[in-house]
């Protein structure tokens, strides 16, 4: 030790500009040793709904996503597998982003920093477009933007409107109904040299 507190030494760290930034944390999705009894606690004791579910053909263990907002999931939980772990912890937290053009730069950021990228593009329900990576103590991360908001009428994007893709690029070329993927800053885009 240096013979510096922890709080001298954390406070003597340098703060960076990111070229994006975070509007809040938009979800977080934790592991579970029961699914069932989870639902139904954080259904039934504190008052989540249940937008979507994933079978464990989908995710291993299954997943359950919950709102108790507008966003399509504020709180999701994935089913954990018999001998799989026993630990039972975060499986990853989001964090919202307000443009499209912020997820771009989270990328490139993110890269060349040297961390390592292990998806971007849109998953399936929830339709958000998303960088995922890991912090340096292998915590899942995931920076988005556009995720469905839900009505009063309950209202969800039914599965055939789920519109996967494996990169930013698809996802912006393959928008799902009602989401508009214009880049303000197509320098941002990576297109295939002609």
């Amino acid at each position: 030790m240096s013979g510096k507190t922890i709080a001298e030494t954390i406070m003597a760290i340098p703060e960076a500009a990111a070229p994006f930034g975070i509007a809040k944390i938009g979800h977080v999705v934790l592991n579970c040793r029961d699914l069932e009894r989870s639902v139904r606690f954080y259904t039934h004791i504190l008052g989540f709904k249940v937008s979507d579910v994933y079978e464990a053909d989908m995710v291993p263990g299954g997943m359950v996503f919950m709102r108790f907002g507008p966003d399509h999931h504020g709180v999701g939980l994935v089913g954990s597998l018999p001998g799989y772990t026993d630990n039972i912890e975060l499986h990853h937290l989001a964090l919202e982003v307000a443009t499209l053009d912020e997820v771009f730069r989270a990328r490139e950021h993110l890269e060349r920093n040297n961390v390592k990228v292990d998806f971007h593009g849109r998953r399936r329900a929830g339709a958000q477009i998303a960088v995922e990576f890991a912090d340096p103590d292998g915590h899942q991360l995931e920076i988005y933007w556009g995720i469905d908001q839900v009505g009063s009428d309950g209202a969800i994007r039914p599965r055939p409107g789920w519109r996967p893709a494996r990169s930013l690029e698809e996802a912006i070329d393959n928008p799902v109904s009602g989401q508009d993927t214009r880049v303000g800053d197509e320098r941002l885009v990576r297109r295939p040299k002609a």
